[in-house]
């Protein structure tokens, strides 16, 4: 085999052709070459063959890398050619993948997918998404370490709900940087939440409020238009975001009817009114003036924020129930607005409706092969179980004695 011969350049050279200006290409063994274009450009070049076809890959540009520097790139090409690998395949991937920074793939997530989500986990992850941003956002994706996240994630100081929300959003990202192919492996697989924040506190049990405490609830020391809401719910057993977001022309008092759009929690479903709930209502619509909504917002600012006219905040209820409990110390254990749904349940299986109507009086559905089959509405069932529920809420509305 013939001898390849190397190291046929010099500075000196390199320098002449440059002040000539005259175009050349000149080898320097081994594939290693030296061209100079028409406009002047210095480049160097290295030749090869793999596959059987003859390939050639830039280096880099002359004076920024000396002919040193070019010899020794180049040996370092022709190792991994020796070991199978085209070195014009690996340029490739370089270029391919730029550095991202955590900021920029946060904006990329938000654009491809986040926009997706329902508005609730839109808003959620948000909130980790600033997070993230304000603790790794210059940092480049690819020197992401399992150990870097681990450290994000202890920075946080929250409950055990909101970190594992940072925790999912974290992840998300990740994935979405590795179907990207920005990353090869995610820097969150291994990471175990437990092991930094500990187990998930036991979910608080729902309660239900008894006779004595719905008594003492109906007739609580509150500002009317929340006492009026607290027993609506009460009654209907709807969620309080079905309530606070209520338009007052889904609400028809003359039909004994409240009409609940389709929402994330749920399909579509009008609520047959008892009497004493078409009433409270009526109450409400007088003290809620010309607003829109049966609970209309009070706070000036929040008024202004949405332009005039909006409902309540979502937290307007459970702050109620929690101040006239601190301040007023009645007889009644801490519950929450959604304590009210279980309430209701538990009591209509006390009064004898069954089991399948009380679920639906929830607007939840039947389970199994028969939630799919049976699509029949029951409002009259529904009807009846109500006012028999609004009948028992009055009495304990009525029994005032009970009432220390």
């Amino acid at each position: 085999m013939a001898k390849v011969e190397s190291n046929l350049l010099s500075d000196i050279q390199l320098r002449k052709w440059i002040r000539a200006g005259a175009p050349v290409a000149k080898s320097d063994g081994g594939g290693l070459t030296f061209t100079l274009s028409v406009a002047g450009a210095a480049t160097w070049v290295l030749r090869f063959r793999h596959g059987g076809r003859r390939q050639e890959i830039t280096l880099g540009r002359y004076p920024d890398i000396t002919l040193a520097m070019a010899r020794m790139i180049a040996a370092k090409k022709r190792v991994t050619l020796n070991d199978g690998v085209n070195p014009a395949d690996e340029l490739r991937k370089v270029k391919t993948h730029r550095n991202w920074t955590i900021r920029e793939l946060i904006v990329d997530y938000r654009n491809l997918v986040l926009c997706s989500h329902a508005e609730s986990t839109q808003r959620s992850y948000e909130r980790n998404l600033k997070r993230i941003e304000n603790g790794m956002g210059a940092m480049s994706v690819q020197s992401v370490e399992p150990a870097d996240i681990v450290a994000q994630i202890e920075r946080v100081k929250a409950g055990w709900v909101e970190v594992f929300t940072l925790w999912c959003t974290l992840r998300a990202v990740f994935k979405h940087a590795t179907g990207k192919k920005i990353i090869f492996a995610s820097p969150c697989a291994g990471i175990q939440l437990e092991a930094i924040i500990g187990k998930r506190p036991e979910i608080r049990q729902r309660l239900m409020l008894t006779d004595d405490e719905i008594t003492t609830l109906t007739n609580a020391e509150m500002k009317p238009d929340n006492l009026l809401a607290i027993k609506i719910l009460l009654a209907t057993g709807t969620r309080g975001s079905e309530l606070f977001t209520a338009l007052r022309s889904d609400i028809h008092v003359n039909e004994a009817r409240w009409h609940i759009p389709k929402s994330k929690t749920g399909a579509s479903i009008d609520i047959p009114l008892a009497p004493c709930v078409v009433a409270w209502f009526l109450e409400l619509f007088e003290l809620a003036g010309n607003s829109a909504y049966a609970l209309p917002a009070r706070l000036r600012k929040r008024i202004e924020r949405f332009n005039g006219d909006t409902h309540v905040s979502k937290d307007t209820l459970r702050e109620a129930i929690d101040f006239w409990i601190v301040n007023h110390q009645p007889k009644i254990r801490r519950f929450t607005p959604h304590d009210l749904r279980s309430t209701m349940k538990s009591h209509m299986r006390k009064l004898g409706v069954s089991r399948d109507i009380s679920e639906m009086c929830l607007n939840h559905q039947l389970q199994g092969v028969e939630g799919i089959y049976d699509q029949h509405s029951y409002y009259e069932e529904r009807r009846a179980a109500l006012e028999l529920w609004g009948q028992f809420l009055e009495i304990c509305q009525a029994d005032q004695k009970k009432i220390p």
